[in-house]
């Protein structure tokens, strides 16, 4: 049954807590989630930027996550009003904004995600997200159980770690390691030592500032890098690559092939 407690948001709070580790989802299968929300990843992120999929395919693959351990993590397409209150009325508690780059633009998602007086969020009773109405004080409660995680995908961006960690109702950062290393010169090389740095900086700068950060990455080499940078919670490849992937090995190993290595060249 769908709750209102975000365990997410209160897992990033947890110090002592190992971080929380997920995987994307790319293949807008509610069956895919639901079985992955089962194998024991924390998160999963249902994808709208990349993934031809409406608000009314993220509600069915909520339900599916809902039926799991796993908590459900949206991320938009972009940091539009109108579509972060559609997804929070379909029931996301957590969602992700891409290519924030300024502090302002963060403090127009954290408005978008907040009922009045925090934020601008439009107002309606009967929805998924209130359980159609019998959540008496959900009104009062959603505010504080809505997690705003912006992403940060350019140097720009990281640069401005500081003034957009700083803004109200912003509860984590997140890097996109493949928009980052385009936008460094090295597209498709996420492991090339200049964006490897700026990686390792913003997980520091995060910190400084005081605020959880994430990150994504194509295996579990790579992933362990990351948290040993400092990340706070991480994503591994996405419900697709690993598919593929073990497919590949497998039909290698029928075949007498050795399966093609595949490079760090995107997370998901």
């Amino acid at each position: 049954m769908m709750s209102l407690t975000n365990h997410f948001k209160a897992w990033l709070a947890e110090k002592d807590r190992a971080a929380p580790l997920g995987t994307w989802l790319m293949a807008a299968a509610p069956a895919t989630a639901e079985a992955l929300g089962y194998t024991g990843f924390d998160f999963l992120v249902v994808d709208m930027e990349h993934v031809p999929v409406e608000v009314s395919d993220v509600a069915g693959i909520l339900r599916a996550i809902g039926c799991t351990p796993a908590e459900a993590v949206v991320r938009l397409a972009w940091n539009d009003q109108v579509l972060v209150k559609r997804v929070l009325d379909a029931g996301a508690r957590t969602i992700m904004l891409p290519f924030v780059q300024t502090a302002e633009e963060a403090r127009a998602a954290a408005s978008y995600t907040r009922y009045p007086p925090q934020g601008i969020r439009g107002v309606a009773a009967v929805h998924r997200g209130s359980k159609f109405g019998t959540i008496p004080d959900y009104l009062k409660r959603a505010n504080g159980e809505v997690c705003t995680i912006v992403q940060l995908e350019t140097p720009e961006a990281i640069e401005r770690l500081p003034q957009i960690s700083a803004v109200d109702g912003i509860d984590a950062l997140f890097v996109g390691p493949g928009d980052l290393s385009a936008a460094m010169g090295h597209i498709g090389n996420i492991a090339h030592p200049e964006v490897q740095a700026l990686i390792e900086k913003a997980a520091k700068d995060a910190h400084a500032a005081g605020k959880p950060v994430g990150i994504v990455g194509p295996n579990p080499d790579m992933v362990k890098r990351f948290l040993g940078y400092g990340y706070d919670f991480a994503a591994i490849a996405s419900d697709v690559a690993m598919m593929t992937g073990r497919a590949n090995d497998w039909l290698g190993v029928l075949k007498g092939q050795a399966a093609p290595v595949a490079a760090p060249a995107a997370a998901y």
